[in-house]
């Protein structure tokens, strides 16, 4: 495990507020991936999101919102604390979240599941905050934890079968840690919903073809993905049977654990695989913990899968953090999240 993981978050805390603010003032480049309905249907990104209108595209701002609002719970220099508040407190009012969920309404399949994860997590942080203000960015974010709960139990009910794939809409990733949101913020029967379809999709998976990952742009692991979020489902001894069977074998050199070089840092796709290395690696560190958790010692081989995941977290972590900080805005407009969402999970 990262033993300093604490004194690395109060190193980098400033720097990557610096990194949110820098997102958080770049209107363009922005891929709005909105769906034009006629030739006038061309609204510019700030009158479709008012909140989420920067970092590029709509989920990576929610997730750095995100991070802003761990970054001042966490502790920030008055400067720093002073200019993140101001911009978020500009955005996240009532009125321009009202429009966002508005949208979201609209469009149901829209950022399905990775932003819809990504705004309950913030809602999460906001409303279990510390800080009367940032609690009061919570109280504003409720009615979209209410519309994103709605759209989870239909799309749910309707999917037949997840997706397995290492972007943005894979079900496992999306589902997991919107089981964390929902539980955190009492949402009972949300946090339902989500665990019920993770044993629908998943319960029964073994073999996993770790070796067929990963494809050229993931930035996760689908296999881990998975193991992830059945570590939040299930309870200690039998999330340590589930993975025997999933990952039976588990080896340091298999490709599900191998460290990603990125060739173009310019290329959005290919720069995907840096934050690969992040994700793995902080799927790595709460899937050893749940290995290690009361009763799992108990399962053939949970010792030595926990201990194979140890070896693999140390190259894929540090080459990670490497990438966070850079020129390079294809990378810079989302590392930092999974970064913090790593380290904050070895703390």
């Amino acid at each position: 495990m990262i033993k300093n993981a604490a004194a690395q978050m109060d190193q980098l805390a400033g720097v990557y507020a610096d990194i949110v603010l820098d997102n958080l003032s770049r209107p363009y480049p922005y891929a709005s991936h909105h769906v034009e309905t006629s030739l006038d249907d061309r609204p510019s990104p700030q009158e479709l999101h008012p909140a989420f209108y920067t970092s590029f595209d709509w989920h990576s701002c929610v997730h750095m919102t995100w991070l802003g609002v761990s970054l001042l719970e966490h502790g920030l220099d008055a400067g720093r604390d002073a200019a993140l508040r101001a911009a978020l407190e500009a955005n996240l009012t009532a009125e321009n979240l009202a429009v966002e969920g508005a949208y979201l309404l609209a469009n149901p399949s829209w950022e399905r599941p990775y932003g819809w994860a990504w705004l309950v997590r913030l809602a999460a942080a906001a409303a279990t905050s510390t800080d009367e203000q940032i609690r009061g960015w919570g109280a504003s974010l409720d009615p979209l934890v209410d519309i994103v709960a709605s759209l989870v139990a239909g799309w749910s009910a309707k999917a037949e079968f997840p997706v397995r794939h290492g972007l943005h809409t894979n079900s496992a990733f999306g589902l997991g840690m919107m089981i964390d949101a929902f539980r955190t913020l009492a949402r009972d029967e949300a946090a339902a919903v989500c665990e019920q379809a993770a044993l629908r999709w998943f319960a029964n998976d073994a073999g996993w073809p770790g070796e067929w990952e990963m494809s050229g742009q993931d930035f996760l692991s689908a296999g881990l993905s998975e193991a992830d979020l059945m570590a939040r489902v299930l309870d200690a001894e039998a999330f340590a049977a589930w993975f025997a069977a999933f990952l039976p074998g588990l080896s340091v050199d298999d490709r599900i654990l191998a460290k990603a070089t990125v060739t173009d840092e310019s290329d959005g796709y290919l720069a995907h695989l840096n934050g690969l290395n992040l994700t793995r690696a902080g799927q790595i560190i709460r899937v050893g913990k749940a290995l290690r958790g009361a009763g799992a010692a108990s399962a053939a081989g949970t010792s030595d899968a926990a201990s194979v995941l140890d070896e693999a977290l140390v190259p894929l972590l540090a080459a990670g953090m490497s990438s966070v900080i850079t020129e390079e805005f294809m990378s810079s407009h989302w590392l930092a999240s999974f970064a913090w969402d790593a380290l904050t999970s070895a703390r």
